[in-house]
C-alpha cells in the first residue's frame, strides 16, 4: 500500500478517535500493524505527535470562542482581582492538569518512544483498563459541579498514565472527572482543552531539539506523509470534535466501553496468533 495512502488512513483513524473515549494512540498503533509500517522509534513517535498536533488544532477551532475568552481572561489579570477572573482561575486549572504529563514526557521520553513500536500485546491490556474505567464512570452520578484544583491536579495524573497507548487520553481524563463528581458537560470540555497546550510544547520541544542537534526534522519523503497526514487528522478532526462532544454529553460511556473491550479482545487473538496478516 503507498506511504501516502498509509498516511491518509492513519490521519482518518487519529481524526475519527482523538475525540471518542477509545483511545487514538491505540488505534493508530492498531493500523500501523495492520498497514504493514515498519516506523519504528523516532519515525513512529514524529507521526504520532503531528497527528496529534493537527486534532489539538482542531479542538482549538471548535473551541475558538473559549479559546478567545481565556486569553482574555489573562490579559485581565493586571487590572483585577484574580479571585474574579474565572478564566484565568480556568487557566490556572489547566496549567495543574499538565504538570504530571509533563514531567513523565521529560523524566520517560526515550522509554514512551519504544511503546510506539507495534507493542500490539500491550495495546489490547490497555484498552481492557479504558473499557473498565468507562464501565466505572458510567455508574456515577450526574452533577453541576466545576473541575476544582484538587480535580485538576487528579485529572492530569490520569492524563499522564493515558500516554500508554491504548489507554484513551479523553476516557480517562473524562471517567476520572465524572467519578470526581464533575458535571460531564464541563468534563469534556476540561478533557478537550487541557491536552492542547501539551501538543504545542511538545511539538516546540522536538522541533528546538532537532535544531539544535543539526538534524534534519524528518527523512526525504516522509515530510508528505507528514502534511497528509496532519490534513486528514485536521479535517476529520473538525467534524468529529463537534460531533463527538455532543456524543458524551448524552450518551452513555458503557457504549464505549463495549467498544473497547471488543477491539481489545480481537487485538490480544491477533497479538498471539496472527490470524489478520
Amino acid at each position: 500500500m503507498g506511504e501516502l495512502i498509509q498516511a491518509v488512513i492513519l490521519g482518518v483513524v487519529q481524526g475519527l478517535t482523538e475525540f471518542l473515549p477509545v483511545s487514538s494512540s491505540g488505534h493508530l498503533e492498531i493500523a500501523k500493524y495492520l498497514l504493514g509500517d515498519q516506523s519504528v522509534g523516532e519515525a513512529s513517535m514524529l507521526m504520532t505527535v503531528v497527528l496529534h498536533f493537527a486534532t489539538a488544532l482542531s479542538t482549538v477551532v471548535v473551541f475558538r470562542l473559549e479559546v478567545l475568552n481565556l486569553l482574555k481572561g489573562l490579559l485581565r489579570f493586571p487590572q483585577g482581582n484574580w479571585r474574579e477572573n474565572e478564566e484565568l482561575q480556568f487557566c490556572f486549572k489547566i496549567l495543574l492538569s499538565m504538570v504530571p504529563a509533563a514531567i513523565v514526557g521529560v523524566l520517560l521520553e526515550e522509554q514512551i518512544e519504544t511503546l510506539f513500536s507495534s507493542q500490539l500485546l500491550l495495546v489490547g491490556l490497555m484498552l481492557l483498563l479504558t473499557g473498565a474505567l468507562l464501565m466505572l464512570a458510567d455508574r456515577a452520578k450526574e452533577t453541576q459541579k466545576s473541575v476544582g484544583v484538587r480535580d485538576a491536579i487528579l485529572i492530569g495524573i490520569a492524563q499522564a498514565v493515558a500516554i500508554l497507548p491504548g489507554i484513551s487520553r479523553s476516557g480517562a481524563t473524562i471517567s476520572t472527572s465524572v467519578l470526581l463528581g464533575v458535571d460531564r458537560e464541563k468534563a469534556a470540555r476540561f478533557s478537550f482543552l487541557m491536552v492542547v497546550p501539551l501538543i504545542f510544547g511538545k511539538i516546540a520541544k522536538d522541533l528546538i531539539d532537532a535544531v539544535r542537534a543539526g538534524e534534519p526534522l524528518t527523512s526525504v519523503g516522509f515530510e508528505w506523509q507528514l502534511v497528509v497526514g496532519f490534513l486528514c487528522a485536521f479535517l476529520t478532526g473538525l467534524i468529529a470534535c463537534v460531533w463527538m462532544i455532543k456524543l458524551v454529553k448524552s450518551s452513555k460511556l458503557s457504549y464505549f466501553s463495549y467498544y473497547c473491550f471488543a477491539v481489545a479482545i480481537l487485538v490480544l487473538i491477533e497479538s498471539n496468533f496472527h490470524f489478520l496478516r
